[in-house]
């Protein structure tokens, strides 16, 4: 009632725009409030003050309820080089969660990189599926920290919208890349990514090949095992010695007899280890090949590998039948 009085009265005295005038004033200084609200409780929940331990939660709590209007002000502060201000951004941001994701695809289409890979990060952490087809219409960014991102979050969202822009990340020129995808498809479990990921246990760079041996454990065994028979001979030797590495750790008897035609490679390191993952296998020698072994290999670093983990075997057997302490 109050408000149709006052627009009468405006309309009568200064017509429609003053009317207008009016209400973008009004916009303009609710903004003005919550970026104030904003700054002010951001002071604290990013704090590293003693001051403020017991305050930091309750301010994110307090930011996240001011819901979307805030995103905004929080996104402008990605250009923070505070590793802790980013974080205090992102909590608010999961919290906030799905009417936060607007806002977020929008600052996709900014310039600066940093903030557009730190919003792919917020967009991951939310899981919010609306975000799949924005984030992959940045997968091709020239920044690499921003394919990196997308990537990751991709993965997390876990839609299969994505496998394609996963896949294709599998060979992108950066090894941070390579390794968020191979992450990432080992939980989409893309079936369509086994060659590559086996080709990956031989890259250049560690990080990528052990997400890549992490990604395939999560994927169908007996796919893997095939697979892995046909690549296990390649020349990359990194590769063939993860891949028994793999076997190892399935223990089936299709592996074990992938691992047993190894063991008689004319490489040394191969032999090694193909034995060592058989003995993870069957720390009990119940196949009785570390026997047989022993009497044909002759050179003393493979024997001295084989009793190695022969000793972890026995160590981690050890640990799981010792008694049960007394409280």
């Amino acid at each position: 009632m109050m408000i149709n009085k006052i627009k009468n009265v405006i309309l009568k005295t200064g017509g429609p725009a003053l009317l207008v005038t009016l209400i973008l004033a009004v916009t303009v200084g609710a903004s003005e409030n919550v970026k104030k609200k904003v700054d002010s409780l951001f002071k604290i929940a990013s704090s590293a003050s003693v001051l403020y331990t017991n305050l930091v939660e309750p301010a994110k709590d307090s930011l996240a309820a001011l819901g979307a209007p805030a995103v905004p002000y929080l996104i402008d502060k990605f250009t923070t080089k505070s590793a802790r201000e980013r974080w205090a951004i992102i909590h608010i941001l999961q919290r906030i969660g799905s009417p936060a994701v607007p806002d977020l695809v929008e600052a996709l289409n900014r310039p600066d990189g940093n903030v557009v890979s730190r919003v792919c990060w917020a967009l991951g952490d939310i899981k919010d599926t609306s975000s799949v087809m924005p984030l992959i219409g940045v997968s091709k960014h020239q920044r690499w920290q921003v394919r990196d991102q997308v990537v990751g979050a991709l993965g997390k969202i876990s839609d299969h919208r994505a496998a394609g822009t996963v896949l294709t990340a599998l060979d992108d020129t950066i090894p941070e890349v390579r390794k968020s995808a191979a992450v990432s498809c080992g939980k989409l479990l893309l079936r369509d990514g086994l060659k590559k990921l086996t080709s990956l246990l031989g890259d250049e760079f560690y990080g990528v090949r052990m997400t890549a041996l992490d990604a395939l454990m999560k994927m169908d065994t007996t796919a893997v095992i095939a697979t892995l028979r046909d690549s296990i001979n390649s020349d990359n030797e990194m590769l063939g010695n993860l891949a028994c590495r793999i076997l190892g750790r399935y223990g089936t008897d299709e592996a074990l007899e992938i691992l047993l035609e190894q063991t008689g490679s004319k490489n040394t390191n191969r032999r090694a280890h193909a034995a060592v993952a058989i003995i993870s296998a069957d720390p009990d020698d119940n196949c009785c090949f570390r026997r047989l072994f022993y009497k044909y290999e002759k050179d003393r670093l493979v024997r001295l590998k084989m009793e190695s983990a022969l000793k972890a075997a026995q160590d981690v057997q050890r640990y799981y039948q010792r008694p049960p302490e007394r409280s």
